[in-house]
This record gives C-alpha cells, sequence and structure tokens, in this order.
C-alpha cells in the first residue's frame, strides 16, 4: 500500500517546476509511504504522476513506481493490493507476458496492455485506487476499488487537476489556492460525522465513489469538478451485487454457510501474501475473532495480534480479546487508552483525517495502529462484517421502532419529540410497556425525543435517515439544508427495511465512515490494514445467503457466529456488542470540558457554519446531565479542530 498524488495541466510546463511541484504534494503524504518515492513528468503532455511506496510485494526496485506497461502505452501511480493476483499473472504468463519482477502493479499494467482499463478492473479483485497515462488515446484515467477501501481525490484548481490519496497532497499544489468549503459537505458533516463521496470538504474538489473510474481527457480539460461527477462510470456496483444475490438465493442454510467460510477462508489467505511479517487486530468481536483464527489456521507460526483497552468497564473489551489471543495461541499485544493519550491526539486528528471527520473511534484505531507498527507492517482487521451480516444493533433497534410506530401515530410523535423534559419523563413509563429487548433502554426521558423524531417521519427512508443523523442542517446550521443521501441514494426496487438498511450502510457508512477512519489512522503511521470480510465475493456470498444467516429479527451476523463457533468457545466471545470509541459523554464533561467549553459556550470557531444559540443551550444540557449529547458536540468539536488546521 501506498500513497499517490499528481496533476494535469493541459497545456505543456516546465520540467523543473513540474518536478518540483510533484515532490511537494508526494512529501505532504510520506507517511503513506516511507520507504521511497518515485516521480513521472511529461512536460510536453502536462502529466505529472507521482508515488510513495510502502513496500509490502516485490521489496525490490522492480516494484517501483511509477511504473510503464510493456508495450509502453500506459504509465501508472498505484496505492492498494490486487489479492490474488498471482492466478492473474500465471494467466498473462499463459499467453506469453513476460515479467521483470513479482509485484502486482507489474500484473495489473500487462493485463491493461492486453485486455485494456475496464477490463482489467472488472478481473482485478482487491484494494486499489490508481491514475493512468494512457498515451495511445492521449487521456488519464482514474479508478478506485469495488468496496471504496482506498481513498482518492480529485480536484479543479486553476485550470489544473489536481488529484491524491489524501487532501493534504492537493493542498501542498500552488495551483489550489485559497480554500473554500463546501456548504453541502458540510451539511452532509453535520447529519453523518463525515463527509460522503462524491463531495469533498472543498469546493471544486470530489472524491471518487466506490466501484468506479473516471477518464479525463489530455485535449478536453474539465470545466467543473461537477463535470468529473457527470463523467463517472462504475465498473462495478455494490447494489447490482446485493440485486444479484437476492434474484438467485441459496435457500440451503449449511451450503450457503459452506460458501461463505470457503470465500473468506481464501480471502484471508490471500491477504496474508506478503513479503513482510502480517498480524491482526484482535478487538475480542465476533469479526476480528474469525479473521485471527482463520489466519492462525493458515500459518505454522504464532499470529501477532493487537487489541486497545480502555479503563472505562463498559468500553473495555481486552479482556475478552486476551483470553481468545490465549485460546488461538497468538502472540498478543495490547495499548491503554487513556484520557491523557487520547488529548494528545486531538491536533493530530485534523492532520491524520483532513477532512472533517467525527467518529470516536478514530482515537483507539490510530493508538492501536501505532502499537502494530512497532512490530510490523501489515494487519488484518475485521471490518465490514456488520454491513454485510447484519451486525450492528440499530437494526434491531430500527424495527423495535417500526413496530411501535403502528401504535403511537405520527402526529403524536411529533408533539412527543418536540415536548418539554417532563411530558418525555411522564410518557416514556407508558411506552416501555409496547417494546421488549434492549429497545426498552432506548424509551427514557434522554432518548424518547430521538425515538419520537423517527417514527415522525412519512417512509421508512427517512425514518432510517433520522435515526442515523447527528444534526439537522436545517435546525442546527446556518442558510443550509440537504435531506441527505441516505434518502436520496439510488436502491433496487423491492427491497424489504432489513436489506434496505445492510445496503445504505454498505454503500455509504461502509466507504465514507469505517473505510476512512481505518485507512487514514493506519496509513497516518504506515501500516497497511486489509479486511477479508471486504473481499467482494464475501459480500456477493452474503446477499446469496438466506436471511436466517444474516439478520434474523434479533440477532446479526448468525453465519459468522456460526463460523467462529467452530473455532473458539462460545462463553469467549458470546456477549452484547461494546463498540470501540471513547467516552465521549463522559469525557466532555470531564477532561474535554474546558476546550469544549471554549468552543460552545461563544460558538469560536464554528459560528460560521453551526448556530451558536443551538449549540450553547445543548452543551449547557449536556453538563447539566439531561441529555447525553455527547456524539453531536464531538461532531461540532472535530469540525473546529478541522477548521482551525486547514482554514484558519
Amino acid at each position: 500500500m501506498c500513497g499517490i498524488a499528481g496533476f494535469l495541466t493541459f497545456q505543456p510546463m516546465g520540467s523543473d517546476s513540474g518536478r518540483a511541484t510533484l515532490r511537494a504534494m508526494c512529501d505532504a503524504i510520506q507517511h503513506r509511504g516511507p520507504d521511497a518515492d518515485g516521480l513521472f513528468v511529461d512536460p510536453d503532455a502536462g502529466v505529472a504522476l507521482g508515488h510513495r511506496r510502502l513496500s509490502i510485494v516485490d521489496l525490490s526496485e522492480t516494484g517501483a513506481q511509477p511504473m510503464t506497461s510493456p508495450s509502453g502505452r500506459f504509465t501508472i501511480v498505484y496505492n492498494g493490493e490486487i489479492y490474488g493476483f498471482l492466478a492473474l499473472r500465471q494467466t498473462l504468463l499463459d499467453k506469453g507476458v513476460m515479467f521483470r519482477g513479482t509485484s502486482d502493479t507489474e500484473v495489473l499494467l500487462a493485463a491493461m496492455d492486453l485486455w485494456g482499463i475496464r477490463k482489467t478492473l472488472e478481473q482485478a479483485h482487491g484494494m486499489f485506487a490508481f491514475a493512468v497515462l494512457d498515451r495511445k488515446l492521449n487521456r488519464v484515467v482514474f479508478a478506485r476499488d469495488r468496496l471504496g477501501k482506498k481513498p482518492l481525490y480529485l480536484g479543479l484548481k486553476s485550470g489544473q487537476l489536481l488529484f491524491g490519496s489524501e487532501l493534504k497532497a492537493l493542498r501542498a499544489n500552488p495551483a489550489f489556492g485559497s480554500p473554500e468549503a463546501d456548504r453541502r459537505a458540510q451539511a452532509q458533516y453535520a447529519r453523518y460525522g463525515y463527509v460522503p463521496a462524491p463531495l469533498s470538504i472543498y469546493r471544486e474538489v470530489m472524491k471518487l465513489p466506490a466501484g468506479s473510474m473516471v477518464e479525463v481527457r489530455l485535449d478536453q480539460p474539465p470545466a467543473t469538478a461537477q463535470d468529473l461527477v457527470d463523467a463517472i462510470r462504475t465498473f462495478w456496483d455494490l447494489r447490482d451485487c446485493a440485486k444479484r444475490g437476492l434474484a438467485a438465493p441459496i435457500h440451503d442454510e449449511e451450503r450457503a454457510l459452506a460458501r461463505i467460510e470457503e470465500e473468506l477462508q481464501r480471502a484471508v489467505q490471500e491477504r496474508m501474501v506478503a513479503d513482510v511479517s502480517v498480524g491482526s487486530f484482535l478487538s475480542g468481536g465476533i469479526d476480528s475473532t474469525l479473521i485471527t483464527a482463520m489466519m492462525q489456521e493458515q500459518t505454522n507460526g504464532k499470529v501477532t495480534s493487537f487489541t486497545v483497552r480502555f479503563e472505562e468497564e463498559g468500553l473495555n473489551e481486552a479482556d475478552h480479546a486476551a483470553a481468545i489471543a490465549a485460546h488461538l495461541g497468538t502472540d498478543h499485544h495490547e495499548v491503554t487508552a487513556t484520557p491523557p493519550m487520547a488529548f494528545e491526539l486531538l491536533d493530530d486528528l485534523p492532520h491524520v483525517y483532513d477532512e472533517p471527520f467525527a467518529d470516536p473511534s478514530g482515537v483507539p484505531t490510530l493508538l492501536v495502529s501505532k502499537l502494530a507498527r512497532d512490530q510490523l507492517t501489515v494487519v488484518l482487521s475485521g471490518d465490514g462484517g456488520d454491513e454485510s451480516f447484519g451486525g450492528y444493533e440499530r437494526y434491531a433497534r430500527m424495527m423495535a421502532m417500526e413496530r411501535l410506530g403502528r401504535k403511537l401515530p405520527r402526529p403524536a410523535a411529533s408533539i412527543l419529540a418536540a415536548s418539554p423534559d417532563a411530558l418525555r419523563a411522564a410518557v416514556a413509563p407508558i411506552l416501555r410497556k409496547f417494546v421488549s429487548g434492549t429497545m426498552r433502554d432506548q424509551i427514557t426521558a434522554d432518548r424518547i425525543s430521538k425515538v419520537a423524531s423517527v417514527i415522525a417521519q412519512p417512509d421508512f427512508r427517512s425514518r432510517y435517515n433520522t435515526l442515523f443523523s447527528l444534526w439537522d442542517p436545517a435546525a442546527a446550521l446556518k442558510d443550509v439544508n440537504d435531506g441527505g443521501v441516505y434518502q436520496t441514494l439510488g436502491l433496487p426496487n423491492g427491497l424489504d427495511e432489513v436489506d434496505t438498511m445492510l445496503l445504505l450502510d454498505s454503500c455509504l457508512y461502509l466507504p465514507e465512515g469505517i473505510l476512512v477512519k481505518v485507512d487514514r489512522a493506519s496509513m497516518a503511521v504506515g501500516l497497511e490494514a486489509r479486511a477479508p470480510l471486504l473481499d467482494d465475493r464475501v459480500v456477493a456470498a452474503a446477499w446469496q445467503a438466506p436471511r436466517s444467516l444474516r439478520f434474523d429479527g434479533k440477532q446479526g451476523k448468525v453465519a459468522l457466529r456460526r463460523l467462529v463457533d467452530k473455532r473458539v468457545p462460545k462463553a469467549l466471545y458470546d456477549r452484547p456488542k461494546q463498540g470501540f470509541g471513547i467516552p465521549v459523554n463522559d469525557w466532555l464533561r470531564g477532561p474535554l470540558k474546558p476546550v469544549a467549553n471554549e468552543v460552545f459556550s461563544t460558538g469560536q470557531g464554528v459560528e460560521d457554519v453551526f448556530d451558536t444559540a443551538t449549540l450553547a443551550r445543548r452543551w449547557r444540557e449536556h453538563l447539566s446531565g439531561r441529555r447525553n449529547w455527547g456524539p453531536h458536540l464531538w461532531t461540532v468539536l472535530m469540525y473546529h479542530f478541522w477548521q482551525k488546521k486547514w482554514l484558519a
């Protein structure tokens, strides 16, 4: 895994000045590839392609980039890994292709020579983002992997197209000029805590969506970022994958489970291929336990595993992880996330993510990545299981709200959502009689307003969007209103409520929330994180499986639980999901209170975006203990730190 950056001028440029600018862009993302760099500049064509290398496969110079195909037609800078590339390499060898080295980059270019770019993308399974110069057709093609594991930004500034793995690379180019935040992106961030593709936080800069490609002709420069968005074409679409799976289901549970296990074992095996050491993130949950167990099955030595310990018992799973590690026989390590350690990272977070990002678990992810990088270069993680196999607790909560909504008229829910604390407290015991299980925990004076707001919405997509939303832009932001991508994303017809939730989360929250967190935190320290559960063939197997193996109405990840059962005693892993975050509510009332008070009491640094009166009111309610606004306030605090670094 690496980092890429570059620019197109659409006219001849000076060779020396072009190389100097390109080097500055690559230096800005040196952390993604600390081992080496490479520059390619074609002054006449106005093309500059840069690469920072994290050496993992083929550590020799034959794996260095930028790299040119055997025919000389294509030159590529590429970030990521092609899994199972040895089989693809053998296919090309059988067709007479000769190779100089053993890298997957060389295989990718040889395939492009033989089949073209799009067909190669359809054959390549992995995580990647690349820019490739096609001399024959006088174009540069940009592409991002199927599930969106690797990032790619493209921006139009001062008549040039700038691109990079991270926004800081674009900012290092003088053509970027003065940054200007995009109001639509601000609204989406306030609602979800991240900026969904194709938006970025900056105007005239876009994120390439997962599974897509865009072609830019060197003799036809796009005029605006919207032109780039309009030119996006998909080579693989998760929505089509889900549609195909649901149309051709495997009804037999045992056969479907066997296929999931087979695909996942292959995915783990392929992700253990490296010329450096490979370890695992082991939180003690179902997903990471299964991945670590499968890794241990496929190696003669001990897998090195890593986890984070929290001092707060409600968040701590380190003891469970240690017990599982002992059972599996891994070489286990842990780091303790204390408030002082987290506070030291606050100033680092805007640099690590370089776009506003509000997932509190970004802090422990960065800590465990630093711990792992001290010993190795590659880890496998359990990311992706919740979205494909229905693991989030909110799925059961949402369905419980749907049932409650059939008993509580929407007009009454609207009134209840806006009612005073005293009325909500009086109504809560009555409503608790109509729900069961964990949903009863949501019917409190503090949380009932959110529940009522969800029920009051007119349709399921709107209700799930409200459940998922932090701030309502219409109420909390200045001069902007945006309904949210959870309402507008096109989905296949005929999906039921559960499949709608899983597919929305897989298309939106997964690539722009979960995978942003993991990519930036791991690559900030030069660590490659690989996720077997995000192999597209594993995802396809999940969508073909019967509902009873995904979310059975009460419990998710049924298939993964059954696979773990074969490897680990149930007593070690079968417990309520605790998550992987920090105690935001408590920390804001405690050690974070001084810095938070400065922001929320006055609106300092965020007054151009958020309504300061609303912020101040919610801050007072939070401090009093009447309401828990921790995630909402954390979202604003992270925006404050981001704008202080990048817009001030």
